[in-house]
């Protein structure tokens, strides 16, 4: 099962990506993971990515689809997986499909309202990195190890509306590139709700591949 998730920020996408890890047995992916993990490792790949993000350029897309390629070719991929966050571009698109041919990509539709709503509401914990919302959340620490919540920097009104419109200009041409393979899902659902529709999906998707 190789699936992609779509979203906006704030659409749920790494929360939903970790359920369908846990129940599938499928890694969950991201590319913003891979180029700190190869960094860290002093890879030359990774540090060519750095000399780019240092100076506010995107990464080349031949090196990032380079890199996930790499990951892509290890052991726990072989039954498939779980893509966050890319592709970002069609020719991301492209590159991708040369060497998987990609099952499912799931489109978490949320309009502008939520979106705000959420990303003002969101704290994230300084210490292991979970997500909360206000919304939901009404503690003052990180359930998981007890450490402080706080904003992130560019989590304000005057940022949200470009970066939903940066989004919607950059995944329009996706949708329309996988139109055949896209399932859209009411991102405004409550998670847990959310969750049960897109499992039940997967479950007749793909019968017999989860383990």
């Amino acid at each position: 099962m190789k699936l992609i998730l779509l979203g906006a920020p704030a659409s749920g996408k790494g929360t939903l990506a970790r359920q369908i890890s846990k129940d599938f047995n499928l890694p969950h992916i991201s590319t913003g993971a891979l180029f700190r993990e190869s960094i860290l490792k002093g890879e030359k790949e990774g540090l060519t990515a750095q000399s780019y993000m240092q100076t506010g350029q995107l990464v080349p897309d031949d090196l990032t689809v380079g890199i996930l390629t790499k990951r892509l070719a290890q052991e726990d991929c072989k039954r498939g997986f779980i893509l966050d966050g890319f592709p970002r571009t069609i020719n991301q698109a492209r590159l991708l499909q040369k060497e998987h041919e990609i099952d499912a990509v799931i489109l978490l539709d949320i309009d502008l309202e939520e979106v705000s709503r959420r990303i003002l509401g969101r704290v994230t914990c300084s210490n292991c990195g979970e997500i909360y919302n206000t919304s939901f959340y009404s503690e003052e620490a990180c359930s998981k190890c007890g450490g402080t919540l706080e904003r992130r920097g560019d989590d304000n009104e005057q940022t949200i509306k470009s970066r939903f419109e940066v989004y919607q200009r950059e995944n329009a041409p996706l949708i329309t590139f996988y139109e055949n393979k896209i399932k859209h899902f009411a991102g405004q659902e409550r998670p847990e709700q959310l969750y049960k529709l897109i499992k039940c999906f997967l479950e007749k998707s793909f019968k017999g591949q989860k383990e």
